[in-house]
């Protein structure tokens, strides 16, 4: 008679180290759902405030319209909805583009750039919650791990696809 010698709860190394994907998937949408609250007071939308954060790393040159669709992975008609209600609530503004004036160039607003503090405040206040209990050198361990598989990544992703990711940091 053969025994069966596995454990019904036990997890191979190699089940583990699979599972990082999971989690770094499950840490970020949780985190996204949780500034997703803390900014609703803001009147602020999940798109609209990637769309602000986005446009803020690409400062003082502004985005194409079309550029940041692409970098936010949506149509270009949809960025152009999302970009006529951050025009209409004041937060960023077209602009020709200096030297194709037939190229329109998205900007952040004072308005806009004092909304983004407010994100940037919220962003650091979750960052204590999430990392509460954890050692700064566990912190430190867990961000090269992160860089090292975004730099696998986005190797495999190639130019074309990778450059977008690139730009955002």
């Amino acid at each position: 008679m053969a025994h069966n010698h596995s454990l019904p709860n036990r997890r191979t190394a190699a089940e583990s180290y699979l599972r990082i994907g999971f989690l770094v998937h499950d840490v970020s949408r949780m985190r996204r759902t949780l500034f997703d609250q803390a900014v609703k007071p803001l009147g602020i939308t999940r798109a609209q405030w990637w769309a602000l954060a986005n446009l803020s790393r690409q400062e003082p040159e502004g985005m194409i319209q079309s550029d940041l669709a692409r970098l936010l992975d949506v149509g270009k008609v949809s960025m152009g909805g999302l970009i006529d209600r951050l025009e209409a609530s004041g937060l960023v503004e077209r602009r020709a583009d200096p030297v194709d004036r037939r190229i329109k160039r998205v900007f952040i607003t004072d308005r806009g750039y004092e909304l983004i503090e407010k994100m940037r405040s919220v962003g650091r206040d979750l960052t204590v919650l999430i990392l509460k209990g954890i050692p700064l050198d566990e912190v430190h361990v867990a961000e090269e791990v992160l860089h090292r598989m975004k730099d696998n990544l986005r190797e495999q992703l190639g130019p074309t696809r990778s450059t977008a990711e690139t730009d955002a940091e």
